[in-house]
């Protein structure tokens, strides 16, 4: 079952329209019983590999932002089937639509994606780098290998015509090994 949500959510990011942002908060009740934190826990090992959360017990809290009305309802269609749990919160937004965020969001991305430092990004089959925009700012969201990534995108992404903003939230993947 597993495999069947991967593939299934994989096919929703693969889409290019949906870009979620991770927050985990995992809460659990100190009188809770071993058996409880041992599922909250598979619970929050499965929904982090697909989309952003939070779990509060059985209880997972969708985030993030999409294109598309109908992604967010398949994204909570989806972590519906994961066994052990019983409610979903979706704060998922649905982005406006916008021909020039549209424009923005594809200039940005090749303006990224382009640089040969950031070229090995756009080969995976779900781009670690997601680009949000949302009236002409812009968002990078994910993870990337280093701060030297992640600041090469966030200058690409400035230098795209009619972006008012952008916000750099890219995580590095290894601070701890770059600090050494």
């Amino acid at each position: 079952m597993k495999k069947v949500l991967h593939l299934a959510l994989a096919g929703l990011l693969a889409l290019g329209t949906a870009s979620f942002a991770v927050a985990q908060q995992g809460s659990q009740p100190a009188q809770s019983s071993a058996g409880d934190q041992k599922m909250q826990q598979r619970i929050t090992r499965e929904v982090r590999h697909e989309l952003a959360f939070k779990v509060d017990g059985n209880t997972v809290t969708l985030l993030g932002q999409v294109r598309n009305a109908v992604l967010k309802s398949d994204a909570e269609h989806v972590v519906k089937h994961i066994e052990g749990v019983e409610q979903i919160n979706n704060q998922i937004e649905t982005l406006p639509p916008s021909p020039n965020d549209d424009r923005i969001r594809a200039q940005v991305a090749r303006a990224i994606f382009n640089d040969a430092r950031l070229f090995p990004y756009a080969i995976q089959s779900l781009p670690p780098i997601h680009i949000i925009v949302k009236g002409g700012h812009v968002n990078l969201e994910g993870v990337v290998r280093d701060q030297g990534d992640k600041n090469e995108a966030g200058i690409r992404a400035n230098e795209v015509p009619g972006v008012f903003s952008v916000q750099n939230d890219l995580q590095v993947e290894n601070s701890t090994q770059a600090k050494k």
